[in-house]
């Protein structure tokens, strides 16, 4: 081979082992920047999955750009810390007489005709004409934390004399039943096999004849239950007027599905209803909201942490369940949170400096009228706005009084209003002289849980 050539086959071969080489660096360096996100982002995730259960449902309305704004925030909420001792102004504490607190809410619900949700169907009808503002579940000031938390994927339903009834359309209503009528048959099947066994057994059998029984006792359990149901359906769907009324409810319902939130949801998906519940329990009044955000900015400009707001909207059906494990959620005429005009703050994991401070902001927006607040023995601040940044009238809130007397959370106690004193004190002595009665919501006649 002639020397040029040679020299020129060598510059050749030499540039390309200088491509392959920065060829291989670019994909090592795309390799190492993969992994190095990977191990962040399954970090990310590891402590998502170390959340407490009462987080989680929030996790289902998170949109993915959200997940790690999520999990520095709750990390920040969740933070030890320590330092100050906890000083709860008069402003937060239970007045003497314990029911003048929920009268007031009471008083504004009345001074304006305010509407409740009794059910996610109400809730949603709320939602449609735009009483309630939707909140994202992170922002930089506060965090939904546990809001949502007691929603599940069962079916939506009507919440009716205390019964739940369960929405569908045509064709879901015919495999309802089906499902009912199979699941009977299968039941009378068991119980009958059983009772045979029972039969052939000898008294020299008796622990085995006792468990039988027990299996037997369960079934039938099990069949009455069936049978509740299934009359429960009769008596829903089985009326023209009421059967449209509730297939109406279910299209109302799928309609909101479309679109709630920018997101759409499918009825039939269990885990697609419940974070459609957990979504529609994050809506709130924008008076309320107002209060909230100013609150929360106002925390987090002190502390560089979010606001951990731990309720806002409940409807009525959802306080049922909630009920079991708070028992704040108490019985009144007239549920604060079912207005939307009410949130909480969670403030378990607060400092006591902390806690000052933010009931030191509180007692300040009650002293100016905007707003009824208390500090709750389940570590939170229940805050209540009021529409016109106006407190109702004594007088209102004394005529509130027997609606508000359901049960209470015992909590620290301070004078009621001095113009207002002997105002309670009469309307206590009318209670005590008429124990037997009580005002009742115009719906169903039965008391309603706060």
């Amino acid at each position: 081979m002639r020397p040029g050539v040679w020299a020129s086959s060598f510059s050749g071969w030499n540039m390309n082992q200088r491509v392959r080489r920065l060829f291989l660096f670019i994909v090592l360096s795309a390799v190492i920047a993969v992994a190095v996100w990977a191990l962040l982002r399954f970090n990310s995730l590891k402590r998502l999955a170390l959340l407490q259960p009462n987080d989680l449902p929030n996790l289902a309305v998170l949109r993915p750009t959200d997940s790690d704004l999520w999990t520095r925030a709750l990390e920040k909420v969740k933070e030890d810390r320590v330092g100050g001792a906890v000083e709860t102004p008069p402003e937060l504490r239970h007045y003497d007489d314990r029911h003048w607190f929920l009268a007031t809410q009471v008083a504004e619900v009345r001074k304006f005709s305010l509407q409740s949700c009794q059910d996610f169907v109400d809730l949603a009808g709320m939602i449609e004409r735009g009483e309630l503002v939707s909140l994202p579940a992170v922002t930089d000031n506060y965090i939904l934390f546990g809001v949502g938390a007691r929603a599940d994927g069962g079916v939506f339903s009507r919440y009716i004399d205390d019964h739940n009834i369960e929405l569908y359309d045509e064709a879901e209503l015919r495999n309802a039943y089906g499902l009912l009528d199979s699941a009977r048959s299968k039941l009378q099947t068991e119980i009958s096999g059983l009772q045979k066994q029972l039969t052939a057994l000898t008294k020299r059998d008796r622990p085995k004849q006792r468990d039988l029984q027990k299996e037997i006792t369960a079934r039938q359990q099990q069949l009455k239950s069936n049978d509740e149901d299934k009359a429960l359906l009769d008596r829903s769907y089985g009326q023209p007027e009421s059967r449209q009324r509730l297939l109406r409810d279910y299209e109302s319902l799928q309609s909101l599905a479309k679109n709630l939130g920018g997101r759409s949801f499918n009825l039939d998906d269990p885990s697609d209803r419940q974070a459609m519940k957990v979504t529609m329990l994050s809506s709130i009044k924008p008076e309320a909201l107002k209060i909230l955000e100013e609150v929360a900015k106002d925390y987090h400009d002190k502390f560089d942490r979010p606001l951990p707001v731990s309720s806002l909207v409940r409807p009525e059906q959802y306080q049922t369940a909630l009920r079991k494990v708070n028992r704040n959620a108490v019985l009144i005429d007239t549920p604060p949170h079912s207005t939307g005009l009410a949130f909480d703050i969670d403030y378990r994991y607060m400092s006591g400096d902390e806690q000052t401070f933010l009931m030191t902001e509180l007692a300040r927006l009650k002293k100016e009228g905007r707003i009824e607040v208390i500090r709750e023995r389940s570590a939170n601040f229940h805050v209540f706005a009021f529409v016109d940044g106006k407190r109702p009238g004594d007088d209102l809130i004394t005529a509130s009084l027997e609606e508000a007397s359901g049960p209470l959370e015992t909590n620290h106690a301070t004078k009621t209003p001095a113009k207002a004193e002997s105002k309670s004190r009469s309307a206590k002595k009318t209670r005590r002289n008429s124990k037997a009665k009580h005002t009742t919501s115009p719906r169903s006649g039965r008391r309603h849980k706060a």
